[in-house]
């Protein structure tokens, strides 16, 4: 298992982390958010999945979702507070590993999830 070496959150932008083996990876707020590990999260990207038209929770909080805070989960994880009040995910550094927009993850789904990444929610094009 890989363990970050060093881990910067810019809590409106998004969380950087060096690997012990040299890789980069960077997770924007936003994708963090989507891709919580929590289960309220994993229920609704499988209830996406098996219907594209649920319908989403409300959010919390007005303007762009940035993390509030954020602590180490013994030596193994990080739990992120986002503005829009979730606080529940706790993200391991396995499932960081796997989730590396850039790297691990091109398709931009959790693992095990196969609900379509959201890129044009709104179904507008480019």
């Amino acid at each position: 298992m890989h363990i970050p070496r060093k881990i910067d959150l810019k809590k409106d932008r998004g969380l950087a982390i060096e690997w012990d083996d040299g890789q980069a990876s960077y997770f924007s707020i936003a994708y963090l958010r989507r891709m919580s590990p929590s289960a309220d999260m994993r229920e609704l990207r499988k209830a996406m999945e098996d219907n594209p038209l649920t319908v989403l929770p409300g959010v919390r909080s007005p303007g762009p979702i940035v993390a509030t805070g954020a602590e180490l989960v013994g030596n193994y994880a990080i739990r992120i507070s986002f503005s829009d009040g979730h606080d529940t995910g706790i993200y391991t550094w396995a499932y960081l590993r796997s989730l590396d927009p850039e790297q691990q993850n091109p398709s931009g789904r959790a693992p095990g999830d196969q609900t379509p990444p959201h890129a044009d929610p709104l179904g507008l094009g480019p």
